[in-house]
């Protein structure tokens, strides 16, 4: 079996860019696999663009608050952020499996506001928790 970080919820990402303002805009992101999102977020990072979060971005998508710059990341009304354990897919049983080792890794990605407010929810469980509204717009700008 080959170790990999997913998250549940691994369908393809829903970011639609609009190439006037440079800006990229998650309206409904359910996550995927960790290193994919990682390279994704590298590569915006390198390119300035910055994310508008308009919407849910779970699991995987939720690494950006960790590569993207803060001030390159603002929030609408609408935005959700939830986080949940890492887990690897097992072939044998067909279904995911939580890993330490991997939300261990995650958790390393993530900014010590968010890490903080993770802690305080209970940690990275197999259930998700959400940041929202107020407590997420105390994190991040929101959108202009």
């Amino acid at each position: 079996m080959k170790w990999q970080a997913v998250f549940a919820g691994a369908l393809a990402s829903a970011l639609v860019t609009s190439a006037a303002s440079a800006d990229v805009r998650i309206v409904s992101d359910p996550g995927g696999e960790v290193s994919s999102y990682i390279q994704k977020f590298h590569a915006m990072r390198a390119s300035g663009e910055r994310v508008v979060i308009d919407g849910p971005c779970l699991s995987a998508c939720t690494l950006l608050t960790g590569i993207i710059p803060q001030n390159r990341i603002c929030v609408t009304r609408r935005a959700v952020l939830g986080f949940h354990a890492a887990s690897y897919y097992d072939d044998v049983s067909r279904s995911l499996v939580p890993t330490r080792r991997g939300s261990r890794l995650v958790m390393r990605l993530y900014p010590p506001a968010i890490r903080a407010w993770i802690d305080r929810h209970g940690g990275l469980t197999p259930q998700l928790i959400t940041l929202r509204g107020r407590e997420l717009s105390a994190l991040y700008r929101t959108c202009q």
